[in-house]
Formats: C-alpha cells, structure tokens, sequence
C-alpha cells in the first residue's frame, strides 16, 4: 500500500510537471525572460545577439518563436522544448541597414515574410527605399526577395500589423485598418477586404483593433473592433473574427463604446465564451484603467474592476486562463484573478521588459 501511494505521488507530479507553463517575455537590452508561470520565478535569461526585441510571434506548431529585434535587425529562433536559442543573426551590415517589425514565417519554418525598409549608405549619399513586402531566408540568413508595397497600401510608420499566413503558405494576410491578401509566390497584393461597411448589419466604420496575444486558432484571427451605426452615429465595440480560408468577416457586437477612452488588449478563454480588456479613461492625473469581462456567448459584460493605471502598459493573460497580467514598461507583472479581477501578487522581474509581449507555452 505505501508502495501504491508513491508511485501516486510520483504520477501525480509528473503529470503537474508536464502541465508546467513557461513564459517567455522580451527585456532591456537583449534578453529574452523564461520564466515559470506557475511561481513567477526566472528560470534563465537568453542573451540575444542581435539586440532587443522588438516582436514574438508562436509558430503553429507551437514548438518555435520568432523573435524580431531592432538593434541590428536580426531574428532569433527560439526552441519552446529546449528553451534556447536555435538560430540567430542581423541582416545589418556596415553599410546596409533594415527597418522591420512583426512578421510571420511560412509553414516550413524556412522562410518569414514581412514588410521591410532598406537604408544604403552609398559614397555620397544614403538612399531610402520605399516600404517593401519582404522575404527573409532563415537557412541563408539574408533577405531574399521584396517586392514595394503599392501606394495605396503604404502607411506612414513603417510596416507595423497584424500578420496571418494561410495553412498552405500561399497567402499571407496583413490586417490593418483593411486586409490585405497577398500572394507570398508574387509578393503581390491580390486582394483588399473592405469591413467598414459590412452587408446587413447596421452598422458601419469597423476597424479591427489588436488581435488575441495567445492566437487560439492559426486559421482564425480574434479582434476587438469598434463601429457606429450610420444613423445616430453611437458607437460600440464587440468580438471580430476573420475567417482565413473563407475571408470572410464575422462580429458579434457587445456594447456602447467606452466614452473619452479606449479600449487596449483582448484576452479569450480557450473554449472562446469568455473574454477580457482593459479599458482606459482620460489622460495623464485624471487617467481611470478597468478590466472588462464579458460572457461572448450571451454578448454582455458580466463585471469590471478599475486597477492602478501605469503611464505605460501591455495586457496579457495566463496560459490557464484564470489570471490577467499587467505588465510592460516595467520590472514586474501586476497578476490579478480573471473572474473577480481583484489583484493577487506582484512578480519581480529584475529586468525592464519591452513592448514585444509575452508568449506562454506548456
């Protein structure tokens, strides 16, 4: 019998250690933080060479993260099992410098596409290129292809978005104030998807906001979106989801629209019927920040809370979905309950953390 319960106890803590998350979280001035959701504590912090991290993206798999950074804009390639760096390297050269921000990699891993500027430093002058859709080569470690983005579709600030890659690495999907379809063969806009005026809706002016950090879906992206009806001109936010294989655009909205404010973050429960966000009011001394939780099934918001605003913040959630992480900016992370959404600890982090987000895996 006292056989039996040791090898209970041992079961039991094999299966708490392969449910363990992990977090990753990019940090001041090139660090890359593991650390263990479960008690908060850093378990390592990975040099990168290529500088800070601007940008984390999950692949598919679940088993890599891209990391983009900006000191030398390089890519880092990080092993979720491992928890190391598996490839890394700057496209900068003495006299060739590149500007990118977010990308996505194809469904081989081998390529990663994104939206580039390229500076040159010529014998009498530097030239600027335009904004460009570009191809990186993580086995060469080099761009490989650009083609310029259309003038229509440049916006000033660089390539910042929201990137999407379809299963089949044929189309990628830069989601925006519109969608751009773009074929990843060509490099060539193919498509742009209209949701300011969807059909028979009633209400008009959609634009997407940031998608869910922790993408629950590969073929699904989950925003919040704000609209207003073309009638009386009231405004409200709900749950957008943009369907990659069919592209098409479906909503659900929830409520009137915070006035004065805005809305940051969206968080989803993994069977998608919950969902968080952080609303700000005002600005500066009179600055008022809540958490919103709504019931996505019913479309109503079922409490809020006001927590201590930072000047500067990011909104995250756990891997378990029952805590909210505020964070960024900052040498902690402020965990708070998601069904109460009353404040639970503090986790000291030791370093200043960048506006890359957080990626959480098992």
């Amino acid at each position: 019998m006292k056989k039996l319960g040791v090898f209970i106890a041992v079961l039991l803590a094999g299966t708490s250690a392969a449910q363990a998350s992990t977090l990753f979280m990019g940090s001041y001035p090139d660090k890359m933080l593991v650390l263990d959701e479960a008690t908060g504590a850093v378990q390592d912090r990975l040099t990168l060479a290529s500088g800070l991290p601007t940008s984390m993206r999950l692949s598919n798999d679940k088993s890599k993260i891209y990391v983009t950074t900006i000191t030398t804009s390089g890519i880092e390639v990080i092993d979720t099992k491992t928890k190391k760096v598996i490839n890394s390297f700057s496209l900068n050269t003495p006299t060739v410098r590149y500007r990118f921000n977010g990308g996505v990699p194809d469904p081989t891993g081998r390529f990663f596409y994104t939206m580039i500027q390229k500076f040159e430093k010529l014998p009498d002058r530097y030239t600027v290129s335009p904004q460009m859709f570009g191809v990186i080569d993580l086995q060469k470690k080099a761009v490989v292809r650009t083609v310029d983005v259309p003038e229509e579709d440049v916006r000033n600030g660089g390539g910042r978005g929201n990137y999407m890659m379809s299963a089949d690495g044929k189309t990628m999907f830069l989601i925006r104030d519109k969608v751009l379809v773009i074929d990843t063969a060509e490099l060539k806009v193919k498509d742009r998807l209209e949701f300011s005026k969807p059909e028979a809706t009633g209400i008009e002016g959609v634009s997407f906001g940031g998608g869910v950090e922790t993408l629950r879906n590969p073929n699904e992206y989950v925003s919040l979106f704000n609209a207003q009806d073309p009638y009386i001109r009231n405004k409200i936010f709900g749950v957008g989801r943009f369907d990659l294989a069919t592209k098409t655009f479906a909503f659900r909205p929830i409520g009137p629209a915070p006035v004065g404010g805005g809305m940051a973050g969206l968080q989803v429960s993994a069977d998608m019927k919950e969902g968080w966000t952080v609303v700000t009011q005002e600005k500066v001394g009179n600055k008022r920040c809540e958490f919103w939780h709504f019931d996505l099934s019913t479309n109503l918001v079922k409490n809020k809370a006001e927590f201590p605003c930072r000047t500067r913040f990011q909104f995250g959630m756990s891997g378990d979905g029952k805590m909210l992480y505020i964070y960024g900016a900052s040498y902690d992370i402020e965990m708070y309950d998601a069904q109460t959404l009353q404040h639970i600890k503090t986790v000291d982090l030791g370093n200043d953390t960048t506006g890359a987000g957080m990626i959480i895996t098992q």
